[in-house]
């Protein structure tokens, strides 16, 4: 089975040090695995089996692009996540969708007033790893960021810092297939600490928190081979949604030695399902 693992030229790519580890994964599930340029105009994706989305990061500056040639690789191949999907959950007002406790979130209209929060985090819609994203205490600042989001026509979002996230941090629950594989506590992009200490610990999430996880999932009606949702506890205790990732979210391989032939079994499963 010939796969393209679906990546970018981009300098970004620095950052996929999970390429080899899935890879190599794949190889020993019978998976010819072959990274390869989403946007480069002389791929004949009918030469693959499946297409599967993984470091691909650069599609923030160019969404629509990321889409169309999702639907388009679609009609010829395999793609994992299925292209509705990675339309859906390229745009963050899917949270208004899903039906689950998400962090509070306000939807900013041109001159509309801002929540009173104590801290605010501002960032627009489409988005990833904090791009375009503040923190601030001054709620005019707050607004600023969120105008001038909207003055480039794009949506904002504007949220309270949850500071229980210093403490407790963020958790990410992973899942290939609908199989829960493993979970890790990520500190905040936002807090403040330097970047050598935003590190994953495995983490053996609260039933609770798999509670929401599952009904997450469970609002997404396709089917999906990876999934990561991540979580954060509010000041009161309760589990809420930060974002579910089903386009080409970090996987945490490297932390539970288990995953990535976890990843390649469900993919190979799948193909072989047909």
């Amino acid at each position: 089975m010939k796969v393209a693992y679906v990546t970018t030229d981009h300098p970004i790519i620095r950052f996929d040090d999970e390429r080899e580890i899935v890879l190599a994964a794949w190889l020993g599930a019978g998976i010819e695995g072959s990274p390869v340029n989403w946007h480069d105009p002389a791929v004949d994706w009918a030469d693959f089996d499946a297409a599967v989305v993984r470091s691909a990061w650069d599609y923030i500056d160019r969404r629509d692009e990321f889409v169309a040639w999702a639907h388009r690789v679609e009609r010829v191949t395999r793609l994992f996540n299925p292209a509705p999907v990675l339309e859906w959950n390229t745009d963050k007002t899917y949270l208004r969708t899903l039906g689950v406790p998400i962090v509070p979130t306000f939807w900013p209209e041109p001159g509309a007033e801002l929540p009173e929060w104590e801290e605010y985090v501002v960032k627009p819609a489409v988005s990833g790893g904090a791009r375009d994203t503040i923190r601030t205490a001054d709620r005019e600042t707050a607004a600023a960021h969120a105008a001038a989001l909207l003055a480039e026509g794009r949506t904002a979002m504007v949220q309270p810092y949850i500071p229980s996230v210093e403490q407790e941090g963020e958790l990410s629950l992973l899942y290939f297939g609908g199989r829960f594989s493993h979970a890790v506590r990520r500190n905040p992009m936002l807090s403040g600490e330097p970047v050598a200490a935003n590190r994953a610990t495995l983490r053996d999430p609260d039933d609770d928190q798999f509670a929401l996880a599952e009904r997450v999932l469970a609002a997404v009606p396709q089917d999906l081979l990876y999934a990561r949702v991540d979580l954060v506890r509010m000041p009161d205790g309760e589990p809420v949604l930060i974002e579910v990732e089903l386009t080409e979210p970090y996987l945490f391989l490297r932390d539970e030695l288990a995953a990535p032939d976890l990843f390649a079994e469900v993919l190979a499963e799948t193909l072989k399902a047909g």
